[in-house]
């Protein structure tokens, strides 16, 4: 049986954490990851056996533990659509550090996924959460298949507007992302639209 986490534990997890989001996994030296819990490697390598692969096991399975209770669960559960969705936002706003704190599925995932120890997790994450996306909105009325289109559409730009706010330096492509995420799950996207394509002239003799 597992031991619980220490209030010292969770520390440590929360700064390993932070570095593999920063640098990724590639990125994380011993030197750094030292540095950052303010334990020596010997110490490290004490707690964690399996060193560097095993920090960032026990960092992802945190993550995937925190999105399942506050996020997949949430989207699953009962109530109206949009106010699960509101309470997903503002859980994803939280974990996130309003678009400042970059994805831990992207900075661990690897250039060759099929080499990576990550790939199962990662790609098992990713499916959940589409699934979850999935669900809300087929409760919010959409048809099977256009409310998978729009939970992979969701998932797509969660992911990339994280992306993006890290690249310009700014968490508006991700508040932006959160702010339109109810109307991109619920809102009925089917209705025809008036064509832009100019009408035809008919010729008269």
């Amino acid at each position: 049986m597992a031991r619980p986490q220490s209030v010292q534990d969770q520390d440590v997890m929360e700064r390993l954490s932070c570095v593999f989001r920063d640098v990724g996994y590639d990125g994380a030296s011993l030197a750094i990851l030292s540095e950052a819990t303010g334990l020596k490697k010997a110490s490290l390598y004490h707690r964690f056996p399996g060193g560097k692969q095993q920090m960032a096991e026990e960092v992802l399975a945190a993550a995937l533990s925190w999105y399942h209770e506050n996020v997949l669960e949430p989207l699953r559960g009962d109530g109206p659509p949009a106010e699960r969705i509101a309470c997903v936002a503002r859980q994803l706003d939280s974990f996130y550090s309003s678009g400042r704190q970059a994805c831990l599925l992207n900075m661990l995932a690897s250039p060759r996924a099929e080499t990576s120890p990550f790939s199962a997790a990662i790609k098992g994450a990713f499916e959940a959460l589409i699934a979850a996306f999935t669900a809300v909105a087929h409760d919010a009325g959409h048809v099977p298949d256009l409310a998978r289109s729009k939970a992979e559409r969701t998932v797509m730009l969660l992911h990339g507007s994280l992306v993006m706010s890290r690249g310009l330096g700014s968490g508006e492509p991700f508040q932006a992302f959160l702010a339109g995420l109810a109307h991109d799950l619920i809102a009925d996207t089917t209705a025809p639209t008036t064509s832009n394509k100019p009408k035809e002239h008919k010729q008269h003799d």
